[in-house]
C-alpha cells in the first residue's frame, strides 16, 4: 500500500470492517469481497482475547455479530474460535469463524492497506503483540493505527516509529492543528466523522501535509460532499459503491 499515492481528487477507498454491507462485518468474507471491489484500504478492529490473540471484532462482546456470547478478553482463542460469525448475516455465510489478525495478514493482499483501529480496553497490552505480528509479516509500515485513546497511539508510535497513526474524534476539533501538534509525534491524519467535515478545515489540514479521513459514509449524496470537500479517505460499508463513483 502506497500512502503517499493520493490527491484531492482521488481519495482512498476504505472498506468498512469489510465490504460490511454486503457480508458479516470483521470476516474473512467481508475483507475478501471488498479486496475483489478494489478498495484501497480495509478498516477492521482488534481485540485481545484471554490469551493474548490478537483477533478481529468490532465490540468486547460477542454477542452482536456472533452466536456466542461472553467478553473477548475473558475467553481463550480456542472458545472463540467454536462460535458462528456469519449465520446472523445471512445462511450464504455460515461457518465464518471470529479472525485472527495474523489471518487477515496472511490472505489480504499487501498492496491493500489495513486501517486498524485500537480500543481502549488494555492498557497497552495489546501494541507489543501487534506490532511484533506486523513485524513478522513485514506490514508495520502499510498499516495505518486509528483511535480514540490518543495515549494509546503514541505508544504505538514509540515503539514502531514506521508506522502511522489518525487520531479520532467523536467531535469536531475546535483548532485540528494544535491537536496535532499536541500529540508530539509524526500524524499521518485526523478521523472524523462526515457530519464534522468541511472544505476550509480539510484544505487546513492538508496544507499542513496530513491527510482528513471520513466516516462513515453511506449514501452517494455524503459521498459526493466529501469528495467535493477534498478529503484524503473515505470508510464506507458500500466500498463498491464508491469505487464506482470516484470513477465516474
Amino acid at each position: 500500500m502506497n500512502w503517499n499515492s493520493t490527491d484531492s481528487t482521488t481519495p482512498w477507498v476504505f472498506a468498512h470492517r469489510g465490504s460490511s454491507a454486503e457480508a458479516p462485518e470483521n470476516t474473512m468474507a467481508a475483507f475478501l469481497l471488498a479486496v475483489e471491489q478494489k478498495c484501497d484500504v480495509i478498516e477492521l478492529d482488534i481485540h485481545l482475547t484471554r490469551d493474548d490473540q490478537v483477533i478481529v471484532c468490532h465490540d468486547e462482546t460477542l454477542g452482536r455479530t456472533t452466536n456466542g456470547s461472553g467478553r473477548i478478553g475473558e475467553l481463550t482463542l480456542e472458545e472463540i474460535k467454536r462460535v458462528d460469525a456469519g449465520s446472523w448475516f445471512g445462511q450464504a455465510f455460515a461457518g465464518e469463524t471470529v479472525p485472527l489478525l495474523e489471518e487477515v495478514l496472511k490472505q489480504v493482499p499487501k498492496s491493500i492497506g489495513l486501517n486498524i483501529e485500537l480500543k481502549q480496553t488494555y492498557d497497552g497490552r495489546i501494541v507489543d503483540p501487534v506490532i511484533n505480528l506486523l513485524r513478522e509479516y513485514e506490514q508495520s509500515q502499510s498499516v495505518l493505527f486509528s483511535s480514540y485513546d490518543h495515549k494509546l497511539l503514541y505508544q504505538m508510535k514509540e515503539k514502531a516509529p514506521e508506522s502511522r497513526v489518525s487520531l479520532v474524534y467523536d467531535a469536531k476539533p475546535v483548532n485540528p492543528l494544535r491537536l496535532i501538534e499536541d500529540f508530539g509525534l509524526d500524524v499521518f491524519s485526523v478521523s472524523l466523522h462526515d457530519c464534522m467535515v468541511d472544505a476550509e478545515d480539510v484544505a487546513t489540514i492538508r496544507r499542513s501535509g496530513r491527510h482528513v479521513i471520513v466516516w462513515t459514509v453511506n449514501e452517494e449524496l455524503a459521498m459526493r460532499q466529501m469528495l467535493d470537500c477534498g478529503v484524503s479517505g473515505i470508510i464506507t460499508d458500500y466500498p463498491d459503491a464508491l469505487r464506482r463513483l470516484i470513477r465516474i
